[in-house]
């Protein structure tokens, strides 16, 4: 059957708007569309493919269990769900793991049982706080949760009991949490609101006011985790544990999968019967996930990933310097984000178009900052070509706006 970009026009629900090409082959941090083009992956999938296309671990692992088992529901457990059970406790604070699909399922799990933690010590006990430009999923709860009005127009009434507050205040975080708090949720560095690192004092305000107000402490590491922050997870870098954590993205590494870290305290409040998930623990997907979690959980792999994030930081910065286009680059490991000069505000995406028409492939985070959430393994000289193609894509946008 024959397919196309027009394709998608003509059978799809139109909440999306997918690039010119259709991508059809991918191997390590290449891939290619339709006419065989090829382009650099400085994307991952949105920080998902963190070990490339096609890495053959994951697929050993995948093929091998698909001759095995595929599915069994909750009514039965399995050997892989277990295992990877079994090596994230180790690997981690968490007592006990919940698995999902997807970080937005593993989302709702945690705000979930932070309302029923909540609700056995007092009814009253019910406010979730979250901050400013914050994503945590498009459930319905999730974008509430979320600090974007943007996601949620439209769709009121919204799910009530859920205060913002601006990302990195400590002094407004100490004036909001009470004794209605439930849950204080927070991603230690936040991505669709512009690669924002939270500050260490920050943190630990979190975790203190958390502890004073007998709230749970949740972070989402739906996108920092597994590897990206140059720690399995961005939590160790801070130095400060929650009660809850959400994983998902890189945890499956394209497949998808998503997880809830927690306490043993914390998990006890989702008796049996309390929350559920069809495919959560799925076997293939478990058998992926192992095998991720086995090649990123590696002190060797963890230190190139900072050795990489500071290649791609340089050359950014070197970009941005010699056009003009990018302020100083920011974020954890490699979760860059290059916000745009006052002259390039609003431009994130043009950057994006203007490098994908050169061969390389990067994201937005919000319209005034470029994304880039590589593979954690990709190798130098594909950094170095991808940093080239995309200064052609910039040396040719600014050459544009100069001549107009």
């Amino acid at each position: 059957m024959n397919v196309t970009r027009s394709t998608f026009n003509e059978v799809m629900v139109p909440n999306y708007q997918p690039a010119d090409m259709v991508m059809v082959r991918g191997e390590g941090s290449r891939v290619w569309d339709q006419a065989g083009r090829d382009y650099v992956d400085f994307a991952g999938g949105i920080a998902v493919t963190l070990l490339g296309h096609c890495n053959p671990k994951l697929v050993a692992a995948l093929t091998e269990q698909a001759g095995k088992l595929w599915h069994l529901s909750n009514v039965m457990t399995n050997e892989p769900a277990l295992r990877l059970a079994k090596k994230l406790v180790a690997a981690t604070f968490a007592e006990r793991v919940f698995f999902c699909n997807s970080g937005a399922e593993a989302n709702e799990a945690a705000f979930k049982l932070a309302r029923r933690y909540g609700n056995a010590i007092d009814p009253a006990k019910h406010e979730i706080i979250s901050f400013y430009n914050a994503f945590h999923g498009r459930t319905l709860f999730t974008v509430s949760v979320g600090g974007q009005a943007k996601y949620t127009q439209g769709f009121e009434p919204i799910p009530a009991g859920i205060t913002h507050l601006p990302f990195n205040d400590v002094a407004a975080l100490e004036a909001a949490v009470s004794a209605r708090t439930c849950a204080i949720v927070l991603e230690p560095i936040q991505g669709e609101g512009g690669i924002m690192p939270a500050t260490p004092a920050f943190i630990a305000a979190a975790r203190r006011l958390a502890d004073e107000h007998k709230a749970l402490l949740i972070f989402d590491e739906v996108q920092s985790g597994m590897g990206r922050s140059g720690h399995l997870y961005a939590y160790q870098h801070y130095g400060v544990t929650p009660d809850l954590l959400t994983s998902a993205k890189g945890l499956g590494g394209g497949f998808p999968i998503g997880a809830m870290l927690a306490t043993k305290a914390a998990a006890d409040v989702l008796a049996f019967g309390t929350h559920g998930s069809t495919y959560g623990g799925n076997p293939l997907a478990c058998a992926v996930g192992e095998a991720v979690l086995d090649t990123v959980n590696d002190p060797a792999l963890l230190a190139g990933v900072v050795h990489r994030a500071q290649l791609l930081r340089d050359g950014l910065d070197s970009i941005g310097r010699r056009y003009g286009v990018f302020a100083p680059t920011r974020g954890l490991g490699l979760l860059i984000g290059a916000p745009m000069t006052d002259a390039w505000k609003g431009r994130a995406k043009d950057i994006v178009n203007a490098g994908m028409a050169h061969g390389v492939w990067s994201l937005v985070a919000g319209p005034d900052v470029l994304r880039l959430a590589p593979s954690l393994v990709i190798g130098e000289a594909e950094i170095a070509e991808g940093l080239r193609r995309l200064e052609a894509g910039v040396a040719s946008l600014v050459a544009k706006a100069a001549a107009a």
